[in-house]
């Protein structure tokens, strides 16, 4: 349904009133006055908001009174319609998995780029979007993709050649939706992660078939499904990822969860832990460690769990494997031949 099909349902507001104070009004009226947003309305504020028409606090009122009330999956599919509305790419790019990238690693190395290494080696064509900084002693994409030698993309022109030349490409979100990379950087002023860190992970600019979302918080992983399928994305996989990213922990049992828009169905899937017994972290993870990895200078099991697990997880949802038993075996096959000279 678009805006201007329920355009006549959104909030109007009161004589000298500010267009955006009913949707304040709405969060925050109280445990019984107040109610979540329709669709139609989170699409309308979201995009007064990404137009600037909202006063600053107004909308540090409205962040943290959907934080305190937690957003339904109405709300999140209509403030992704909006964002998706304003981060169109200015280049034809046809990718087959959209990987949102988020968090940023503490505990251990980014092994999730090696997985998708492995996926562009398949010859997958994978997106990855994200935003870094906003959170301090975190190790963030951009920054580990130049540690090791790649790059990572200015534009959406930039972004369709890196994609065409290595299989894979990481663009800003600054670059994608500068609007909402400043919502993000909000976070150390509000002192708390907003819904605006949920949106990024639905926005799937390029409509990819296949949309894969890492969170940290479990009770978080259902309303992703919801809103990927309300959102009529084609597939879409949604995992507690190590750090918040979408990187398996090798050490732990994983449960997917599913959204098909062509079935209209939604289900979840278990894949048990690849090891026995739980690893220690690593002192020192990134670039280094992880180029002694990927050469085979460095042994280091739980690394490669990680790497082939997250790989076959990919290789599952996007349809190129059938079980979990021939993603594992395809994604060590794929780890196994690796070009060990690469990094």
């Amino acid at each position: 349904m678009s805006q201007d099909e329920t355009s006549n349902s959104l909030p109007e507001p009161k004589p000298g009133e500010h267009p955006f104070a009913p949707y304040v009004r709405i969060l925050g009226k109280g445990k019984r006055g107040s109610r979540a947003l329709s669709r139609a309305e989170a699409r309308h504020a979201m995009s007064m908001i990404l137009k600037g028409e909202v006063e600053q606090v107004q909308l540090g009122a409205f962040l943290m009174l959907l934080r305190v009330k937690e957003e339904v999956p109405e709300e999140l599919a209509g403030f992704a319609d909006a964002a998706r509305d304003y981060c169109r790419p200015g280049a034809p790019i046809t990718v087959d998995i959209d990987w949102p990238s988020y968090a940023g690693k503490r505990r251990h190395a980014p092994w999730f780029i090696f997985a998708i290494q492995l996926l562009a080696d398949a010859g997958l064509r994978v997106f990855i979007h994200g935003d870094e900084g906003h959170t301090p002693g975190r190790i963030y994409t951009s920054d580990i993709l130049r540690e090791l030698g790649l790059e990572v993309a200015t534009d959406w022109y930039d972004a369709a050649r890196l994609i065409d030349l290595q299989g894979f490409c990481y663009l800003p979100l600054e670059q994608v939706l500068p609007t909402m990379s400043e919502l993000i950087d909000l976070r150390p002023i509000l002192g708390l992660r907003s819904p605006v860190h949920s949106l990024a992970r639905l926005l799937n600019p390029l409509d990819a078939p296949l949309v894969m979302q890492g969170i940290f918080h479990p009770p978080y992983a259902p309303l992703h499904q919801a809103a990927s399928q309300l959102l009529g994305y084609e597939r879409a996989a949604v995992i507690k990822g190590e750090g918040g990213e979408i990187e398996r922990n090798p050490d732990t049992s994983l449960t997917v969860y599913q959204s098909f828009a062509r079935e209209g169905s939604i289900a979840q899937e278990d894949w048990p832990p690849m090891f026995e017994r739980r690893h220690v972290k690593p002192d020192n993870p990134g670039a280094g460690q992880m180029r002694a990895v990927w050469n085979g200078t460095l042994e280091d099991e739980y690394a490669t769990g990680a790497i082939v697990g997250t790989a076959a997880l990919a290789l599952k949802e996007s349809g190129r494997a059938n079980t979990q038993a021939e993603a594992l075996a395809m994604a060590e096959g794929l780890w196994q031949t690796r070009d060990r000279s690469r990094f």
